[in-house]
C-alpha cells in the first residue's frame, strides 16, 4: 500500500475542493458530518487517533513533497490504512481555512459520544465550558484537560464550535484525545453528573473556597488518611470533579453557580482583577489532579 496517490489534483475550482471549503464553515460541518484539520501536529493525531481504531479519517491531502519531507507520515497514513490525496499548493489553499495550511490538511468525522457513555467509565475529572465563546480560550481548557489527565470536556449551549477551523487549530491535536462533547443542555449535564455521584464545582473568583487551602487539605489527607478537613462542608479535590468554567466576560451566571456543589476561587497575590478563563482553568484541573495522583500514590 502506498501512502500517496501518483495523480496530482490541480484545479482549485473542482467540486470535491469546494466540498473541503465548506467545512470551514458551520452549515457545511452540519450537513456533512465532517470538519477541517490543518497543519502537520493536528493531522499527526487525527492519524494517531484514527490508526488506534476510532475510524474518523475521511481524506487527507498534501502537496507534493510534504510526505519526503516528514517522514513519520508515511508511517503513520500505512499504519491508519489511510492513502493521501497529493494536491498542488494552489488546491491546498482553496480548501484550507488559513492561508498557510503547511503543507497537509485532512477532513475528519465529527464523533460526540452520549453523556451517559463518558460518565458510565466512571470519570474522575471533567471539564465545562459554559458558554465559552473564544475559539482560543476553548482550545487552551481542552489542552489543560487533555495534560491534567481529565476523562472528558463539555462544552454547554451557547460556548462555541469546538470544530470551527479556528478553535480545531487550538487545541493542537488534544481535541483527538478525549471525549469531548458539545452543544449540552447544562441542567441536564449537572443532573446526570450529580446523579454518577461526581461532585461539582464552579469557577468563581468571589467564593468562599480558596483553591490553596483546598489544594493544602488534599496534602494533609494524602500524607494522614485519617485526617479531617481542615474546614466543615468543603469540596474534596481529589474526589470525582467536574469543573465549571463561565463565559469569558460575564463569568457563570447565577444559574450556573448555583447548580455547583461548591464554588471555589483561585486566590490572587498581585493586583490583577481576574485571570483569563483559560489560565485559570488550567490551575483548577490541575489543582484536582495533583490531589486526585497523591491520593492513589
Amino acid at each position: 500500500m502506498t501512502s500517496t496517490t501518483t495523480e496530482v489534483m490541480d484545479n482549485p475550482r473542482a467540486e470535491r475542493v469546494k466540498a473541503v471549503a465548506r467545512l470551514a464553515n458551520r452549515k457545511g460541518r452540519e450537513n456533512s458530518g465532517q470538519f477541517l484539520v490543518e497543519g502537520p501536529q493536528a493531522v499527526r493525531e487525527a492519524l494517531r487517533s484514527h490508526g488506534a481504531g476510532r475510524d474518523i479519517i475521511r481524506a487527507v491531502y498534501t502537496v507534493p513533497g510534504f510526505i519526503e519531507s516528514h517522514p513519520e507520515f508515511d508511517q503513520l497514513l500505512r499504519q491508519a490504512h489511510v492513502t493521501a490525496r497529493l494536491v498542488t499548493g494552489e488546491v491546498l489553499l482553496a480548501m484550507a481555512d488559513t492561508q498557510s495550511p503547511q503543507g497537509i490538511l485532512a477532513v475528519v468525522s465529527i464523533h460526540q459520544p452520549e453523556l451517559s457513555e463518558v460518565l458510565g467509565t466512571k470519570p474522575q475529572l471533567i471539564a465545562v465550558l459554559c458558554r465559552v465563546q473564544d475559539p482560543g480560550n476553548a482550545g487552551t481548557i481542552l489542552r489543560a484537560a487533555d495534560a491534567a489527565g481529565a476523562d472528558a470536556v463539555v462544552l454547554t449551549k451557547g460556548s462555541v464550535d469546538i470544530y470551527n477551523p479556528k478553535a480545531v487549530r487550538s487545541t493542537v491535536g488534544s481535541l483527538f484525545h478525549l471525549p469531548v462533547l458539545s452543544n449540552i443542555e447544562f441542567d441536564h449535564l449537572v443532573a446526570a453528573t450529580k446523579t454518577s455521584g461526581i461532585q461539582v464545582l464552579a469557577a468563581d473568583g468571589y467564593a468562599a473556597h480558596n483553591l490553596d487551602a483546598l489544594q493544602d487539605q488534599a496534602v494533609l489527607r494524602a500524607h494522614n488518611p485519617g485526617a479531617s478537613a481542615l474546614e466543615s462542608d468543603a469540596p474534596v479535590l481529589e474526589a470525582p470533579s467536574m469543573w465549571l468554567f463561565g463565559n469569558e466576560g460575564q463569568g457563570l451566571d447565577e444559574q450556573e453557580k448555583a447548580r455547583a456543589d461548591f464554588r471555589v476561587a483561585v486566590p490572587l497575590y498581585g493586583v490583577a482583577e481576574s485571570l483569563n478563563v483559560g489560565t485559570a482553568a488550567t490551575v483548577c484541573l490541575y489543582g484536582s489532579a495533583r490531589a486526585q495522583h497523591a491520593a492513589k500514590a
